[in-house]
């Protein structure tokens, strides 16, 4: 596989390229397609995250599990759909906590991307899923390379918010220590237990910034 990342991303990470457990990867991902299996989101875009927020960049991580499964959904930003999709329960969710948390109004829309340029990593765990088969591709090597994703911002010293929703994301907690800020609740799928609602991380990411001298994040996104 060819990795088509953020320069930036790419000397931060080229190690984990080298590796056989990646290796493995490129080569599964090669021969699932050959057996004409659809792969989402797009080659193009499995890296669309660290494209739209280098390293240097990121204030926010909010973690996903694996990318939406359903025609035309994912493009590489976790909980993100493009212009034109409508948002998926979990992001709807999302927008109401934003606005019951900081008043900020819903989008008419479910495309992410400028939080991502505003510096909020949107990462799944596992970057690829089989069309129609949700977790397809868990245990192929993805959970690795993300992990020393988050190891990198961990060592990093601008502090950090990471956004953990869900026990699949929260075991990356594992790997972040001082100075950065770990949130937890409930994933926001209305499939969840209850405990997203209220969570007020967005707000608690905001203070926490401006606590350590980093510009808070907007969370409004533009109609279109």
């Amino acid at each position: 596989m060819a990795v088509n990342i953020e320069p930036g991303w790419y000397e931060a990470l080229k190690a984990e390229f080298e590796k056989p457990y990646f290796e493995r990867l490129a080569a599964f991902l090669r021969s699932e397609k050959a057996k004409g299996k659809v792969i989402y989101p797009p080659g193009a875009r499995i890296f669309s995250a660290f494209w739209l927020t280098p390293p240097d960049a990121v204030k926010v991580v909010i973690l996903g599990q694996d990318p939406y499964h359903n025609p035309g959904q994912a493009h590489g930003l976790s909980f993100s759909v493009p212009y034109g999709v409508p948002p998926p329960p979990s992001l709807q969710r999302i927008f109401r906590e934003i606005q019951a948390d900081l008043g900020v109004a819903p989008p008419n829309h479910g495309c992410l991307e400028e939080w991502a340029k505003r510096g909020v990593l949107l990462l799944n765990a596992i970057l690829t899923v089989e069309a129609g088969v949700a977790a397809s591709h868990q245990r192929k090597g993805w959970e690795r390379f993300t992990t020393a994703v988050i190891e990198y911002l961990n060592r990093r010293p601008e502090p950090t918010v990471f956004m953990l929703w869900g026990r699949y994301a929260q075991e990356k907690a594992a790997f972040v220590g001082q100075p950065h800020l770990v949130l937890k609740a409930a994933h926001p799928s209305p499939l969840a237990r209850e405990g997203f609602e209220g969570c007020r991380h967005f707000s608690q990411a905001n203070e926490f910034l401006s606590s350590h001298g980093r510009q808070p994040v907007d969370w409004s996104l533009p109609k279109i």
